[in-house]
């Protein structure tokens, strides 16, 4: 056994102290902060990403009533946004507790609660595990057993193809990884119905081609937070220029998408105005992002980040009240 002073050459002091035995170092830490309920319970809330969690929840209960053609039973809706809110939760737990080392690194995350330590690794863990389970038993005892399978679906693809796969290999992460925050609309869509037709799957592919040109921008802010972690983000193995070029394909994909709900599912004028009027605005957002990228100019990816939410926003809220309107 050895004891070896630790940093400089000066006093020595008890903090400065380590004891190595059989190469391994035991540091003397400070005890660990107690962490009061309030804060442990803020701490849980943001392990879940309630701000993705907001936008699942925006794109499932205004399927609901596109699928029952009016107002569906408030229960109902209620059981289903419980259940997706708890799916949701446990796959954003196991992204945080899976990629608790590249989080401490970057800026964007550093404040997550296992790099804070207001929460433990196992902590988290168990939340995650009970959160999953808690979704699929939810809806499958309560709503029907097709939507549980597509939570559990979400949840499984979201955390072994996303995040142990695909997000650390390859720059088209973000686009298969969407196939998850996709799933709400099939959720929603299957709770009331109990099958899936073309009207949900349109809607799927709207939020899957909308899913590149909204993160992308924000992925282009914070590249060097991405390339200090060896993430490949598209705008850390491509120059603005491509990025700016491909958000600009994906929201004229996204719209064209959009459109084809009108004669499928029969939208009305309401939908299809929003989905003409919003998308137009998206998709000149994304062009001035690129012409800025070209001209080498002061490129700004939030506001097309920002707009991208709005957007989806609009249409699925239109989604939600052309059925109830009498023209």
């Amino acid at each position: 056994m050895q004891i070896g002073q630790v940093g400089s050459s000066q006093a020595p002091s008890i903090a400065s102290f380590r004891i190595v035995y059989m190469d391994v170092v035991i540091e003397n830490r400070a005890p660990r902060e107690r962490v009061g309920i309030l804060r442990k319970t803020k701490a849980y809330v943001a392990l879940t990403k309630p701000r993705v969690i907001e936008l699942l929840l925006v794109t499932t209960a205004p399927v609901m009533i596109l699928a029952a053609g009016g107002i569906p039973n408030l229960w109902l809706v209620l059981g289903t946004l419980v259940g997706g809110i708890m799916s949701a939760s446990s796959a954003n737990a196991f992204n945080c507790y899976i990629d608790r080392d590249i989080d401490r690194v970057m800026d964007r995350t550093k404040k997550r609660p296992l790099v804070t330590g207001e929460l433990s690794d196992r902590e988290a863990l168990v939340f995650a595990w009970i959160s999953g389970v808690a979704s699929v038993l939810w809806l499958g005892l309560l709503i029907n057993w097709l939507a549980a399978m597509l939570s559990l679906a979400a949840i499984l693809f979201y955390v072994l193809v996303y995040t142990l796969v695909l997000k650390r290999r390859t720059p088209q992460n973000i686009v298969w990884g969407g196939v998850a925050g996709c799933m709400p609309v099939l959720i929603g869509w299957a709770a009331v119905t109990g099958e899936l037709t073309w009207a949900p799957v349109i809607l799927f592919g709207i939020v899957f081609l909308w899913t590149p040109p909204h993160y992308w921008p924000l992925s282009m802010k914070y590249r060097a937070d991405y390339q200090s972690v060896n993430v490949p983000m598209l705008a850390v193995v491509r120059g603005r220029t491509v990025v700016g070029l491909q958000v600009v394909l994906y929201a004229w994909a996204t719209v064209a998408c959009s459109l084809l709900l009108v004669p499928v599912a029969g939208m009305g004028i309401l939908y299809t105005s929003v989905a003409l009027a919003g998308g137009a605005w998206f998709i000149v957002e994304s062009h001035r992002l690129y012409s800025t990228a070209v001209r080498h100019g002061d490129v700004r990816p939030m506001r097309v980040f920002h707009s991208s939410i709005t957007y989806l926003t609009l249409v699925f809220l239109a989604v939600g009240i052309d059925p109830l309107l009498p023209f």
